[in-house]
């Protein structure tokens, strides 16, 4: 990229953040119960609460102002000339890096809330696995009609410059390291331990044996914070599903079937799913977990149509 290009992004970048914070229209719905009783069984929560006492689950802010498929007229967010900016300049490739939520307080039924946005900062360009890219963050509240703080999520991402298209991979003996490589970390080294043991482990409480996926370092359910896994049986079937199309993925060629798989064991598991083209994919079916290798080190597990 030219320094003129560079510097025209980071000038574009300086103007959007001193717009400060620009608010977009009132959600096109209240908060309301039915569209509450649908997030808590699609995480599988089955905390009373928030209907017990006419309340949404703190995480669900960001739903109330999503403006859906139809987007209709633009909101004019702060954050939308800058993205173009950089789809212009080449970096049409994107990865969420971080997303720190604050809660003030819980939104209550019948609350119509409004999201206001603020541009914070670019930086870059900076060379990541990736490819050369630039880090855009920005700030979003979620306000009530009475002008209370709700929810405050800030959001960072990774645009970036795709590779070109390489030819198909060489032997395995001269194949490159996969550029998505799993966080691996206390909460979920057993995981990845098992996968190159050819073992679907799912972590489980060691107290009160609530099995949950994905890992983390306390029971949701009892609060403990004693860990150990089941071995799964390595049988699910589509929950829900996305075919990727675009932006381009590193290491992946397009169009990809992500999955959410839900195990008999009773919790889901996100993956690809192979060996099946994309439109013969649907909810319901049924699969088998396989694992393939990336490169030298890196195994993945997969999913692929369980044979009748």
């Amino acid at each position: 990229m030219s320094d003129t290009t560079d510097r025209d992004l980071h000038e574009l970048a300086v103007k959007q953040a001193a717009l400060g914070e620009v608010r977009g229209a009132p959600a096109a719905d209240p908060v309301n119960a039915p569209m509450i009783r649908h997030w808590l069984d699609a995480m599988g929560d089955a905390n009373p609460v928030y209907l017990d006492q006419g309340i949404a689950p703190p995480a669900m802010a960001q739903v109330w102002t999503m403006p859906g498929v139809r987007r209709g007229a633009k909101q004019g967010s702060p954050v939308d000339d800058v993205m173009a900016a950089l789809d212009a300049g080449g970096f049409t490739g994107v990865v969420a890096t971080n997303c720190e939520q604050t809660y003030h307080r819980p939104a209550r039924l019948g609350e119509r809330l409004t999201s206001a946005t603020r541009f914070t900062d670019l930086a870059g360009p900076k060379r990541t696995a990736l490819g050369e890219g630039y880090f855009a963050t920005w700030n979003v509240t979620w306000y009530a009609e009475s002008g209370e703080a709700v929810a405050e999520m800030l959001f960072r991402v990774l645009k970036f410059r795709p590779p070109e298209r390489r030819p198909p991979s060489p032997p395995a003996e001269e194949r490159r390291p996969y550029p998505l490589r799993p966080a691996v970390n206390r909460d979920t080294e057993f995981f990845w331990e098992g996968v190159r043991q050819g073992e679907l482990r799912i972590q489980s409480c060691a107290d009160c044996g609530e099995l949950r996926h994905p890992p983390g370092p306390i029971c949701p359910h009892c609060r403990s914070t004693n860990r150990a896994h089941v071995v799964a049986s390595g049988e699910g079937t589509v929950y829900s599903y996305v075919v990727h199309h675009h932006p381009p993925v590193p290491g992946r060629e397009p169009p990809f079937v992500v999955a959410v798989v839900s195990l008999p064991e009773g919790v889901r598991i996100v993956g690809n799913i192979v060996d099946c083209p994309p439109e013969a994919v649907g909810i319901g079916m049924s699969l088998r977990v396989t694992y393939r290798s990336m490169d030298d080190e890196l195994v993945l597990p997969m999913w692929a149509p369980r044979e009748p």
